[in-house]
Protein backbone atom coordinates (compact mmCIF):
# COMPACT_ATOMS: atom_id res chain seq x y z
CA UNK A 1 0.00 0.00 0.00
CA UNK A 2 2.96 2.57 0.80
CA UNK A 3 4.83 1.77 -2.98
CA UNK A 4 1.37 2.05 -4.36
CA UNK A 5 0.74 5.54 -2.29
CA UNK A 6 3.91 6.64 -3.74
CA UNK A 7 3.79 5.60 -7.09
CA UNK A 8 0.66 7.88 -7.06
CA UNK A 9 2.36 11.28 -5.68
CA UNK A 10 5.66 10.59 -8.05
CA UNK A 11 2.57 9.99 -10.98
CA UNK A 12 0.76 13.36 -10.39
CA UNK A 13 3.96 15.19 -9.96
CA UNK A 14 4.97 14.09 -13.16
CA UNK A 15 1.82 15.24 -14.72
CA UNK A 16 2.02 18.48 -13.00
CA UNK A 17 5.47 19.12 -13.85
CA UNK A 18 4.95 17.51 -17.87
CA UNK A 19 1.53 20.15 -17.88
CA UNK A 20 3.84 23.15 -16.80
CA UNK A 21 6.36 22.40 -19.37
CA UNK A 22 3.34 21.91 -22.02
CA UNK A 23 1.96 25.19 -20.96
CA UNK A 24 5.44 27.40 -20.66
CA UNK A 25 6.48 25.94 -24.00
CA UNK A 26 3.20 26.50 -26.42
CA UNK A 27 4.87 28.52 -28.76
CA UNK A 28 7.40 26.00 -29.59
CA UNK A 29 5.30 22.51 -29.29
CA UNK A 30 1.92 23.50 -30.64
CA UNK A 31 3.71 24.06 -34.28
CA UNK A 32 5.70 20.46 -34.13
CA UNK A 33 2.48 19.41 -33.05
CA UNK A 34 0.43 20.61 -35.35
CA UNK A 35 3.09 20.25 -38.19
CA UNK A 36 3.00 15.83 -37.22
CA UNK A 37 -0.70 16.40 -37.47
CA UNK A 38 -0.55 17.56 -40.83
CA UNK A 39 1.30 15.02 -41.44
CA UNK A 40 -0.76 12.35 -40.83
CA UNK A 41 -3.18 14.08 -42.97
CA UNK A 42 -1.08 14.16 -46.21
CA UNK A 43 -0.20 10.35 -45.71
CA UNK A 44 -3.75 9.56 -45.45
CA UNK A 45 -5.01 11.67 -48.05
CA UNK A 46 -2.26 9.92 -50.24
CA UNK A 47 -3.22 6.43 -49.14
CA UNK A 48 -6.88 6.98 -49.70
CA UNK A 49 -5.95 8.38 -53.29
CA UNK A 50 -4.08 4.99 -53.52
CA UNK A 51 -7.53 3.27 -52.96
CA UNK A 52 -9.52 4.81 -56.33
CA UNK A 53 -11.12 1.91 -58.31
CA UNK A 54 -8.45 0.95 -61.20
CA UNK A 55 -7.03 4.40 -61.43
CA UNK A 56 -4.94 4.72 -57.55
CA UNK A 57 -2.95 1.82 -58.01
CA UNK A 58 -1.17 3.31 -61.22
CA UNK A 59 -0.42 6.50 -59.54
CA UNK A 60 3.51 6.48 -58.31
CA UNK A 61 3.71 7.25 -54.62
CA UNK A 62 5.61 10.48 -55.58
CA UNK A 63 2.94 11.65 -57.28
CA UNK A 64 0.34 10.83 -54.72
CA UNK A 65 2.14 12.90 -52.36
CA UNK A 66 2.68 15.90 -54.16
CA UNK A 67 -1.22 15.78 -55.04
CA UNK A 68 -2.22 15.23 -51.55
CA UNK A 69 0.64 18.54 -50.58
CA UNK A 70 -1.15 20.34 -52.84
CA UNK A 71 -4.62 20.11 -51.71
CA UNK A 72 -3.41 20.97 -48.35
CA UNK A 73 -1.87 23.81 -49.42
CA UNK A 74 -4.64 24.86 -51.61
CA UNK A 75 -6.99 24.45 -48.38
CA UNK A 76 -4.81 26.97 -46.06
CA UNK A 77 -4.18 29.24 -49.03
CA UNK A 78 -7.78 29.68 -49.29
CA UNK A 79 -8.02 29.79 -45.74
CA UNK A 80 -5.21 32.96 -45.63
CA UNK A 81 -7.13 34.68 -47.93
CA UNK A 82 -10.63 34.77 -46.93
CA UNK A 83 -9.84 35.82 -43.23
CA UNK A 84 -7.66 38.72 -44.93
CA UNK A 85 -10.52 39.52 -47.25
CA UNK A 86 -13.67 39.41 -44.73
CA UNK A 87 -11.09 41.70 -42.24
CA UNK A 88 -11.55 44.12 -43.92
CA UNK A 89 -15.20 43.87 -44.72
CA UNK A 90 -15.97 43.36 -41.69
CA UNK A 91 -14.63 47.15 -40.28
CA UNK A 92 -16.53 48.50 -43.35
CA UNK A 93 -19.89 46.97 -41.96
CA UNK A 94 -19.29 47.63 -38.52
CA UNK A 95 -20.69 51.17 -38.51
CA UNK A 96 -24.32 49.10 -39.85
CA UNK A 97 -23.89 46.55 -37.59
CA UNK A 98 -23.60 48.92 -34.41
CA UNK A 99 -26.73 50.98 -35.34
CA UNK A 100 -28.86 47.72 -36.35
CA UNK A 101 -27.73 46.30 -32.50
CA UNK A 102 -28.11 49.42 -31.53
CA UNK A 103 -31.62 49.38 -32.54
CA UNK A 104 -32.84 45.90 -31.65
CA UNK A 105 -31.51 46.41 -27.72
CA UNK A 106 -33.80 49.59 -27.94
CA UNK A 107 -37.17 47.94 -29.25
CA UNK A 108 -36.34 44.83 -26.94
CA UNK A 109 -36.44 47.55 -24.14
CA UNK A 110 -39.24 49.24 -25.60
CA UNK A 111 -41.33 45.65 -25.70
CA UNK A 112 -39.74 44.74 -21.91
CA UNK A 113 -41.39 48.45 -21.05
CA UNK A 114 -37.47 48.54 -18.81
CA UNK A 115 -36.49 51.71 -20.82
CA UNK A 116 -35.09 54.48 -18.20
CA UNK A 117 -31.80 55.64 -17.44
CA UNK A 118 -29.57 55.41 -18.84
CA UNK A 119 -30.62 56.57 -22.44
CA UNK A 120 -30.11 54.87 -25.22
CA UNK A 121 -27.36 57.22 -26.44
CA UNK A 122 -25.82 57.35 -23.29
CA UNK A 123 -25.42 52.98 -23.44
CA UNK A 124 -24.26 54.34 -27.36
CA UNK A 125 -21.17 56.30 -25.71
CA UNK A 126 -20.49 54.37 -22.87
CA UNK A 127 -20.58 50.83 -24.73
CA UNK A 128 -19.82 51.63 -28.29
CA UNK A 129 -17.52 54.98 -28.28
CA UNK A 130 -15.12 53.25 -26.31
CA UNK A 131 -14.35 50.86 -28.95
CA UNK A 132 -10.76 51.80 -30.81
CA UNK A 133 -11.55 50.84 -34.43
CA UNK A 134 -7.82 51.55 -35.17
CA UNK A 135 -6.44 50.03 -31.79
CA UNK A 136 -8.69 46.98 -33.09
CA UNK A 137 -7.41 46.92 -36.86
CA UNK A 138 -4.16 47.03 -35.84
CA UNK A 139 -4.16 43.86 -33.02
CA UNK A 140 -6.38 42.31 -35.72
CA UNK A 141 -3.41 42.34 -38.56
CA UNK A 142 -0.98 41.78 -35.64
CA UNK A 143 -2.89 38.45 -35.07
CA UNK A 144 -3.16 37.41 -38.98
CA UNK A 145 0.44 37.94 -39.50
CA UNK A 146 1.46 35.97 -36.38
CA UNK A 147 -0.79 33.08 -38.01
CA UNK A 148 0.53 33.52 -41.44
CA UNK A 149 3.78 32.74 -39.72
CA UNK A 150 2.72 30.10 -37.60
CA UNK A 151 1.38 28.18 -40.85
CA UNK A 152 4.74 28.73 -42.60
CA UNK A 153 6.41 26.80 -39.74
CA UNK A 154 4.04 24.28 -39.06
CA UNK A 155 4.59 23.48 -43.16
CA UNK A 156 8.45 23.65 -42.83
CA UNK A 157 8.12 21.36 -39.85
CA UNK A 158 5.37 18.81 -42.00
CA UNK A 159 7.92 18.80 -44.77
CA UNK A 160 11.06 17.72 -42.81
CA UNK A 161 8.61 14.98 -40.91
CA UNK A 162 7.44 13.55 -44.63
CA UNK A 163 11.23 13.90 -46.02
CA UNK A 164 12.57 11.40 -43.28
CA UNK A 165 9.43 9.18 -43.05
CA UNK A 166 11.81 6.04 -44.65
CA UNK A 167 14.27 6.45 -42.87
CA UNK A 168 12.63 6.31 -39.64
CA UNK A 169 11.93 2.68 -39.68
CA UNK A 170 15.23 2.38 -39.67
CA UNK A 171 16.32 4.18 -36.96
CA UNK A 172 13.36 2.38 -34.90
CA UNK A 173 15.40 -0.54 -35.11
CA UNK A 174 18.51 1.10 -33.60
CA UNK A 175 16.66 1.94 -30.68
CA UNK A 176 17.10 -0.99 -28.80
CA UNK A 177 18.86 -4.47 -28.89
CA UNK A 178 15.71 -6.47 -27.98
CA UNK A 179 13.98 -7.06 -31.34
CA UNK A 180 10.73 -7.66 -29.31
CA UNK A 181 10.86 -4.38 -27.90
CA UNK A 182 11.80 -3.13 -31.51
CA UNK A 183 8.76 -4.56 -33.01
CA UNK A 184 6.55 -4.11 -29.78
CA UNK A 185 7.20 0.21 -30.85
CA UNK A 186 7.00 -0.44 -34.78
CA UNK A 187 3.18 -1.76 -34.18
CA UNK A 188 2.14 0.78 -31.73
CA UNK A 189 3.74 3.49 -34.37
CA UNK A 190 1.79 1.93 -36.94
CA UNK A 191 -1.34 1.75 -34.91
CA UNK A 192 -1.18 5.45 -34.59
CA UNK A 193 -0.43 5.97 -37.79
CA UNK A 194 -3.10 4.03 -39.77
CA UNK A 195 -5.77 5.26 -36.99
CA UNK A 196 -5.32 8.90 -36.53
CA UNK A 197 -4.30 9.48 -39.75
CA UNK A 198 -8.11 8.01 -41.64
CA UNK A 199 -9.85 9.82 -38.58
CA UNK A 200 -8.12 13.24 -39.59
CA UNK A 201 -8.68 12.44 -43.21
CA UNK A 202 -12.43 11.11 -42.35
CA UNK A 203 -12.59 14.26 -40.10
CA UNK A 204 -11.36 16.95 -42.68
CA UNK A 205 -13.28 15.48 -45.71
CA UNK A 206 -16.47 15.79 -43.13
CA UNK A 207 -15.58 19.09 -42.58
CA UNK A 208 -15.32 20.36 -45.72
CA UNK A 209 -18.76 18.49 -46.72
CA UNK A 210 -20.53 20.56 -43.27
CA UNK A 211 -18.70 23.93 -44.74
CA UNK A 212 -20.24 23.63 -48.54
CA UNK A 213 -23.16 22.91 -46.91
CA UNK A 214 -23.41 25.55 -44.53
CA UNK A 215 -22.02 28.14 -47.11
CA UNK A 216 -25.13 27.32 -49.51
CA UNK A 217 -27.62 27.92 -46.53
CA UNK A 218 -26.03 31.51 -45.24
CA UNK A 219 -26.10 32.87 -48.99
CA UNK A 220 -29.59 31.86 -49.34
CA UNK A 221 -30.54 33.46 -46.24
CA UNK A 222 -28.20 36.26 -47.45
CA UNK A 223 -25.66 36.26 -44.36
CA UNK A 224 -22.76 38.38 -45.38
CA UNK A 225 -19.49 37.03 -45.07
CA UNK A 226 -21.14 33.29 -45.90
CA UNK A 227 -17.77 32.22 -47.25
CA UNK A 228 -15.69 32.70 -44.02
CA UNK A 229 -18.50 32.09 -41.67
CA UNK A 230 -19.10 28.66 -43.84
CA UNK A 231 -15.56 28.63 -43.32
CA UNK A 232 -15.30 28.53 -39.47
CA UNK A 233 -18.22 25.90 -38.92
CA UNK A 234 -16.09 23.66 -41.06
CA UNK A 235 -12.80 24.63 -38.86
CA UNK A 236 -14.87 24.49 -35.48
CA UNK A 237 -16.15 21.40 -36.27
CA UNK A 238 -13.18 19.63 -35.44
CA UNK A 239 -14.00 20.42 -31.88
CA UNK A 240 -15.97 18.02 -30.65
CA UNK A 241 -19.75 19.05 -29.05
CA UNK A 242 -18.57 22.84 -28.34
CA UNK A 243 -17.74 23.27 -31.90
CA UNK A 244 -21.18 22.04 -33.40
CA UNK A 245 -22.83 24.74 -30.99
CA UNK A 246 -20.35 27.71 -31.22
CA UNK A 247 -20.88 26.71 -35.19
CA UNK A 248 -24.27 27.45 -35.03
CA UNK A 249 -24.46 30.41 -32.41
CA UNK A 250 -21.75 32.88 -34.40
CA UNK A 251 -23.90 32.81 -37.35
CA UNK A 252 -27.32 33.52 -35.91
CA UNK A 253 -25.83 36.42 -33.49
CA UNK A 254 -24.82 37.83 -36.69
CA UNK A 255 -28.39 37.53 -38.43
CA UNK A 256 -29.78 39.08 -35.34
CA UNK A 257 -27.42 41.94 -35.92
CA UNK A 258 -27.47 42.27 -39.18
CA UNK A 259 -31.30 42.21 -40.22
CA UNK A 260 -32.08 43.33 -37.10
CA UNK A 261 -35.31 40.84 -36.74
CA UNK A 262 -35.77 37.66 -35.53
CA UNK A 263 -36.95 36.02 -38.33
CA UNK A 264 -33.63 35.92 -39.78
CA UNK A 265 -32.01 34.55 -36.81
CA UNK A 266 -34.58 31.86 -36.30
CA UNK A 267 -34.44 30.73 -40.26
CA UNK A 268 -30.51 30.53 -39.73
CA UNK A 269 -30.43 28.68 -36.30
CA UNK A 270 -32.88 25.96 -38.23
CA UNK A 271 -31.26 25.60 -41.41
CA UNK A 272 -27.44 25.04 -39.55
CA UNK A 273 -29.22 22.63 -37.11
CA UNK A 274 -29.88 20.38 -39.25
CA UNK A 275 -27.08 20.36 -41.43
CA UNK A 276 -25.39 19.55 -38.27
CA UNK A 277 -27.90 17.08 -37.23
CA UNK A 278 -27.39 15.40 -41.06
CA UNK A 279 -23.75 15.51 -41.34
CA UNK A 280 -22.77 15.33 -37.81
CA UNK A 281 -25.33 12.63 -36.61
CA UNK A 282 -25.56 10.84 -39.50
CA UNK A 283 -23.06 11.07 -42.67
CA UNK A 284 -20.11 11.19 -39.68
CA UNK A 285 -20.74 8.14 -38.24
CA UNK A 286 -21.44 5.76 -41.05
CA UNK A 287 -18.07 7.37 -42.20
CA UNK A 288 -16.19 7.28 -39.05
CA UNK A 289 -17.59 4.40 -37.26
CA UNK A 290 -16.10 4.45 -33.65
CA UNK A 291 -12.41 4.26 -35.37
CA UNK A 292 -10.95 6.05 -32.08
CA UNK A 293 -13.15 3.99 -29.15
CA UNK A 294 -13.10 7.30 -26.71
CA UNK A 295 -15.48 8.07 -24.22
CA UNK A 296 -17.63 11.01 -24.40
CA UNK A 297 -17.16 11.87 -20.59
CA UNK A 298 -13.03 11.41 -21.36
CA UNK A 299 -13.35 13.80 -24.68
CA UNK A 300 -14.82 16.99 -22.43
CA UNK A 301 -12.37 16.34 -19.76
CA UNK A 302 -9.66 16.17 -22.11
CA UNK A 303 -10.95 18.87 -24.06
CA UNK A 304 -11.33 21.20 -21.09
CA UNK A 305 -7.47 20.36 -20.18
CA UNK A 306 -6.04 21.11 -23.57
CA UNK A 307 -7.87 24.12 -24.10
CA UNK A 308 -6.67 25.39 -20.80
CA UNK A 309 -3.12 24.55 -21.83
CA UNK A 310 -2.87 25.62 -25.22
CA UNK A 311 -6.11 27.72 -25.82
CA UNK A 312 -8.06 27.37 -29.41
CA UNK A 313 -5.18 24.85 -30.82
CA UNK A 314 -5.66 22.68 -27.47
CA UNK A 315 -9.07 22.27 -28.67
CA UNK A 316 -8.26 21.46 -32.30
CA UNK A 317 -5.73 19.00 -31.12
CA UNK A 318 -7.43 17.33 -27.91
CA UNK A 319 -8.87 14.46 -29.40
CA UNK A 320 -5.75 13.23 -31.62
CA UNK A 321 -3.57 13.33 -28.44
CA UNK A 322 -6.18 11.81 -26.13
CA UNK A 323 -6.30 8.65 -29.02
CA UNK A 324 -2.13 8.38 -29.01
CA UNK A 325 -2.03 8.24 -25.28
CA UNK A 326 -4.86 5.91 -25.25
CA UNK A 327 -2.77 3.57 -27.57
CA UNK A 328 0.10 4.06 -26.13
CA UNK A 329 -1.04 3.23 -22.69
CA UNK A 330 -2.84 0.15 -23.65
CA UNK A 331 0.47 -2.04 -24.76
CA UNK A 332 1.70 -1.88 -21.19
CA UNK A 333 0.22 -3.79 -18.15
CA UNK A 334 1.48 -1.14 -16.02
CA UNK A 335 -0.54 1.92 -17.64
CA UNK A 336 -3.06 -0.12 -19.63
CA UNK A 337 -6.11 -0.20 -17.11
CA UNK A 338 -5.79 3.66 -17.88
CA UNK A 339 -6.12 3.15 -21.23
CA UNK A 340 -9.45 0.98 -20.46
CA UNK A 341 -11.02 3.89 -18.25
CA UNK A 342 -10.59 6.52 -21.69
CA UNK A 343 -12.15 4.24 -23.75
CA UNK A 344 -16.19 4.02 -24.55
CA UNK A 345 -16.43 0.44 -24.73
CA UNK A 346 -14.03 -0.89 -22.22
CA UNK A 347 -11.96 -2.94 -24.71
CA UNK A 348 -8.61 -2.23 -25.80
CA UNK A 349 -6.56 -5.05 -27.76
CA UNK A 350 -3.33 -5.19 -27.77
CA UNK A 351 -2.52 -4.69 -31.49
CA UNK A 352 1.41 -4.77 -30.92
CA UNK A 353 1.39 -8.39 -28.68
CA UNK A 354 -0.98 -9.59 -31.52
CA UNK A 355 1.07 -8.82 -34.23
CA UNK A 356 3.96 -10.29 -32.41
CA UNK A 357 2.01 -13.80 -31.76
CA UNK A 358 1.51 -14.13 -34.94
CA UNK A 359 5.11 -13.80 -36.02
Amino acid sequence: MHDRFRNLVYAVALAIMIGWVLHIGSSVIIPVIAGVILAYIIVALARRLADIPHLGPLLPVTLRYAFSVLVIIGIVFVIVILIINNIGQVFVLLPEYQATLLAVIQNFAVRLEIETEPTWETLRNQVFGEINLQGLIGSTVASVSSFIGTVLVVFIYTGFLLAERRLFAHKLTRITDNPEDTALIGFIIADINDRIGDYLATKTFVNIILGLASYVILVWIGIDLAAFWALMIALLNYVPYVGSFLGVVFPVGLALVQFGATGAAITTLVGLTIAQIIIGAIIEPRLMGQSLNLSPFVILVMLTVWTGLWGIPGALLAIPITAILVIILSEFDGTRPIAVLLTRSGRVPRRGRKARAKR
